[in-house]
């Protein structure tokens, strides 16, 4: 398979065949990721795409599963996004599932009629990077979109029909009394969207990034593996979403854990306070084991 750069693709999609449809991500300024940072954002052909989709063919056989990368597929004129879907579900018989990841302000710029249509056309599953509920927090770490904006594209999204996963970033707002407004603003705006799984990760300075600067200069504290516990304690106990899949098994986290919301919430709260209460390192995944 062509592939330009580095790729990245949620680990739920670690069965799906990878279609390179963008080259990095349309906004990539965010303080806190270098997923993108070698490339120049652009939208591949649909000659290359469709080509892709042969050798795939060739290759594969048939499939069930793709995912489209790279950062913000939904980007896309929407004609052009339907013609590859349009072509997928043609080309493999057993296709049940496309997904991408969403960026916010390439959401809000879809009408309702074109994400309809991009849902009745079989993009499944997507993921939206919310990072965080925090207004104030969402301008420092440059996401492009306002609290109220980020709400607005994740209720178009599950209005939609899509099964969203919106992922959160523990951490984001460092040491200090901010963390616990993060956590708070962060279970807020989870339950204004009310997406059918939540993904939590922990913020890991990456060189070559914003945020990585303000840590080597002192101006960003990371927090301690136990204070991002706080955060995902307090997430817990304020969402008030029903039947939402919390996936936290991400490697940057200390404590892998996962339940569903509102059923699980008491036990996954007493695994968290056991881990806070005793302050035992053994109970954590292990630095050298943490990655993004």
């Amino acid at each position: 398979m062509r592939y330009e750069g580095q790729i990245f693709r949620p680990f739920s999609e670690a069965n799906s065949y990878l279609l390179q449809v963008t080259i990095g991500c349309s906004h990539n300024r965010c303080t806190f990721c270098a997923m993108y940072k070698d490339k120049k954002y652009r939208v591949r052909s649909l000659k290359e795409i469709h080509e892709d989709i042969k050798m795939a063919k060739d290759v594969y056989g048939d499939l069930e599963k793709v995912f489209l990368c790279d950062g913000d597929a939904i980007a896309m004129e929407t004609d052009e996004l339907l013609a590859v879907l349009n072509t997928l579900y043609n080309t493999f018989p057993s296709l049940r599932h496309v997904g991408c990841y969403v960026g916010p302000d390439s959401t809000l710029r879809k009408s309702s009629s074109e994400l309809a249509a991009l849902r009745a056309a079989g993009l499944v599953k997507v993921y939206l990077g919310v990072e965080t509920g925090d207004d104030r927090l969402l301008k420092e770490v440059n996401k492009g979109v306002s609290s109220d904006e980020m709400l607005q594209a994740g209720q178009n999204l599950v209005n939609s029909g899509f099964n969203l996963t919106a992922m959160v970033l523990l951490g984001l707002a460092g040491k200090g009394p901010r963390s616990q407004e993060h956590a708070l603003a962060t279970a807020d705006i989870i339950n204004g969207i009310s997406p059918r799984y939540l993904a939590a990760m922990t913020v890991t300075p990456v060189p070559n990034t914003g945020l990585y600067r303000q840590v080597q200069n002192g101006e960003f504290q990371v927090l301690d593996p136990f204070e991002t516990l706080e955060e995902m304690k307090t997430i817990f106990e304020n969402i008030s979403v029903d039947n939402l899949k919390f996936v936290g098994a991400h490697a940057s986290n200390y404590l892998p854990i996962q339940g569903t919301l509102q059923r699980d919430k008491q036990s996954m709260v007493k695994t968290v306070d056991r881990v806070l209460k005793t302050r035992d390192h053994r109970y954590l995944r292990n630095e050298s084991m943490r990655g993004l």
